[in-house]
C-alpha cells in the first residue's frame, strides 16, 4: 500500500503560485489540465526535486492570458517552457528575480512590451528564447551579464535600436538570432569575440555598414544569414574564411563583386 509520503510534494506557497498560474491562464481549457484536488506531483508538465518545482514545461498546451507576477516565488525553478501557447501582456518584471533559471522559453506566444531591463540578473541562464512574439523596445544592455548564455533567439518581434555592444561579453554563445525585427546600426567588431558561435542570424532588419573583418574569427560558424539589410562587404571572401559554413545567404547586390574588401591584410596572408 502506498503511503502519503510516496510522492514528493511541494510547499503550500509553491502550490499557491501554481494554482495562480493555472487560474490566470485558463487552466480548465488547457489541452492537458491539472486536477487541483490531486497532489502537485501528479500535475502535468512539472518536475519536482527535493520538494521544489524545478521545471515547468507546458508548451503546446493552450495556455492563454497573462503570467502572474507571483511566478517569481518559484525560487528553485530552473526551466520555464511555455512556448507555443497564447499568452499575452508584458513579461512580469518579477521574472528577473528568478535567479535559478537556466532556460526561459516563451517563444510563439503573444507577449508584448519591453524585454525587462534587468534581464541580466538571471546569471544562470543558458537559454533565452523569446522569438515569435510582439516584444518591442530595445534589447537591454544588461543582457551582456548573462555570461553562461548559449542560445539567444529574439527573432520575429518588434525590437528596435542597435545590437547592444555588451553582447560581446557572451563568450559561451552558440546561437544568436535576431532576424525579422526593426534593428539597425552597424555590427560591432567585438562580435568577433563570440568564438563559440555556430549560428548568427541577422536577416530582415535595417543593419548597415561594412561587415566587420572580425567575423572571420568565428571559425565555428555553420549558419550565417545576413540578407535584407544594408550591409556592404565581400561576402564571397568572408565565406572562404569560414571553414564550417553550411548555411550562408547572399544579398543580390553582394553576389556581383565586392563592394568592400573585408580586410586587405587578410588577402596578403593568403599569398
Amino acid at each position: 500500500m502506498l503511503s502519503a509520503f510516496t510522492f514528493a510534494d511541494v510547499s503550500q506557497s509553491q502550490k499557491d503560485v501554481l494554482v495562480e498560474i493555472y487560474n490566470a491562464t485558463d487552466g480548465d481549457s488547457w489541452t492537458k489540465s491539472w486536477d487541483l484536488n490531486q497532489p502537485v506531483s501528479t500535475w502535468y508538465g512539472l518536475t519536482i526535486e527535493n520538494d521544489n518545482v524545478i521545471a515547468i514545461n507546458l508548451s503546446f498546451n493552450k495556455l492563454k492570458g497573462k503570467l502572474p507576477e507571483s511566478i517569481s516565488n518559484l525560487t528553485s525553478l530552473k526551466i520555464l517552457n511555455l512556448s507555443f501557447n497564447k499568452l499575452e501582456g508584458e513579461l512580469p518584471i518579477s521574472v528577473t528575480k528568478m535567479s535559478s533559471l537556466e532556460e526561459l522559453k516563451l517563444f510563439s506566444n503573444n507577449f508584448e512590451g519591453s524585454i525587462p531591463s534587468d534581464i541580466g540578473n538571471l546569471t544562470n541562464l543558458k537559454t533565452l528564447e523569446l522569438f515569435n512574439n510582439n516584444f518591442s523596445g530595445e534589447i537591454p544592455a544588461s543582457i551582456g551579464s548573462l555570461s553562461k548564455l548559449e542560445s539567444l533567439i529574439l527573432s520575429s518581434n518588434l525590437l528596435i535600436g542597435k545590437l547592444p555592444s555588451t553582447i560581446s561579453n557572451l563568450t559561451s554563445l552558440k546561437v544568436l538570432s535576431v532576424f525579422d525585427n526593426n534593428l539597425l546600426g552597424t555590427i560591432p567588431s567585438s562580435i568577433g569575440e563570440l568564438t563559440q558561435l555556430e549560428e548568427l542570424v541577422l536577416s530582415n532588419n535595417a543593419f548597415y555598414g561594412s561587415l566587420p573583418s572580425e567575423l572571420a574569427q568565428l571559425t565555428n560558424l555553420k549558419t550565417l544569414l545576413l540578407s535584407n539589410n544594408g550591409f556592404k562587404g565581400n561576402y564571397a571572401a568572408l565565406k572562404m574564411k569560414l571553414p564550417n559554413i553550411v548555411n550562408f545567404d547572399l544579398d543580390e547586390v553582394n553576389t556581383k563583386g565586392a563592394l568592400a574588401t573585408l580586410d586587405s591584410e587578410d588577402n596578403d596572408d593568403d599569398d
